[in-house]
């Protein structure tokens, strides 16, 4: 397959105008078939560095205040109408095994957040889970990495010591772990602490940094250590985010991720424009680096991610509404995402797309006029309004 496109970003500093781009896949029943899409820009699928899929449930849940630290709206979600309606459909028992099959229906909602945004890896902050639950997914949700909850509440929710649980990553693979997420001394506590017990590393990632000041940015730099930005989640619940300017500044690889609905934006789409909204002299090629190459090189994915070529297995394209590819992203719906191919497989977008490759129609949802995605979204929807006795809408489904 041959797609004519108006321009195709390979990576944050290559961009080729005009481009034919072939698309890499055993599934085509015609490998020359062209498409003009000239009203189109490719891009390489997104990464999130940072969900919790089980609670991307809707609205956000709080009582309408910002929190000194994070460990007190922890326990402020427990009380709140989202999260009591959540526990209708599944109640955490505090094993954490999201293999069941109520708490897989959730994780697969948040999957679905993330693949009808264009995203085709996603980091699922959460214990450890069996190899199932990182198997057969539309999408890439990673395995590889270690975690630990955080230092001002430990790993609560499963696993071993921070340093036992960065002495697995040999340093190859993530650690990752939830730092300095408030603005009390509670939350300034968190990096000295980090630092003593000598985690602060080249494969370590940190989640949102509120309470880092520009000297440990700094020091985070030099230690070639990444931090996830969470913006619109930590003026949510702190009212305030992480010192971006320094991060930028000093040279931080800086990634961006959405946190869970619960919390932040609906999808990554929104949250790229949330960004945008709050510190728009950031450009959007910056922005961009921290779901691309940035998020890459954070998650210690292979190579390739985060990039494209003009012969690719891996692709997201979208309608064209900017000149400029990189703020063509701030007008871009979930609906405008005409094609996202993940190694091979189209996952989601337009029928007239899907009709050329050799693919089970059965293991599809076609809904709209003219939409397809892989697997069944919607029977995980049924199967929650049956559970609540009424029609659940999530804004980050299309359909």
């Amino acid at each position: 397959m041959i797609l004519k496109v108006d321009s195709c970003v390979c990576n944050p500093d290559e961009i080729i105008k005009n481009a034919n781009i072939r698309i890499n896949s055993s599934l085509l029943k015609n490998d020359d078939v062209k498409f003009d899409c000239s009203n189109t820009i490719a891009y390489p699928p997104f990464i999130n560095n940072h969900d919790h899929l089980i609670s991307n449930w809707y609205p956000k849940a709080s009582f309408g205040r910002t929190y000194p630290n994070v460990n007190i709206w922890i326990e402020d979600l427990k009380n709140t109408d989202t999260f009591l309606e959540r526990n209708k459909v599944w109640i955490n028992d505090n094993t954490f095994n999201l293999t069941e099959k109520d708490a897989n229906q959730i994780v697969l909602l948040g999957i679905y957040k993330n693949l009808f945004s264009g995203c085709a890896v996603v980091q699922d902050h959460i214990p450890k889970q069996k190899h199932s639950y990182y198997n057969n997914n539309p999408i890439n949700v990673l395995e590889n990495y270690t975690q630990y909850h955080s230092l001002s509440l430990g790993n609560w929710w499963g696993g071993d010591s921070a340093e036992e649980e960065f002495e697995k990553t040999k340093g190859s693979i993530p650690f990752i772990i939830h730092l300095g997420e408030g603005i009390d001394e509670h939350a300034k506590k968190c990096f000295p602490k980090l630092k003593e017990l000598e985690l602060l590393k080249s494969n370590t990632l940190l989640i949102h940094g509120i309470a880092l000041i520009k000297e440990q940015i700094k020091e985070c730099a030099e230690a070639e250590t990444s931090i996830c930005w969470c913006p619109n989640s930590n003026y949510f619940l702190i009212g305030k985010t992480l010192d971006i300017d320094s991060c930028l500044k000093y040279g931080v690889n800086v990634v961006l991720g959405t946190d869970s609905t619960m919390s932040g934006s609906i999808n990554l789409l929104e949250e790229l424009k949330f960004a945008h909204q709050k510190f728009p002299y950031i450009s959007m090629q910056q922005i961009f680096k921290m779901i691309t190459t940035n998020a890459a090189k954070a998650l210690k994915l292979p190579k390739g991610y985060g990039t494209i070529s003009k012969n690719t297995s891996d692709l997201l394209l979208i309608k064209k509404h900017d000149e400029d590819p990189f703020r063509n992203l701030l007008k871009t719906e979930m609906e405008d995402i005409e094609l996202l191919i993940h190694q091979g497989t189209p996952i989601y977008g337009d029928v007239k797309f899907f009709n050329e490759f050799n693919i089970n129609k059965e293991e599809y949802y076609f809904f709209g006029d003219d939409r397809f995605v892989i697997g069944h979204p919607e029977k995980i929807t049924d199967s929650i309004n049956k559970k609540l006795g009424y029609k659940k809408d999530f804004p980050f489904l299309p359909f």
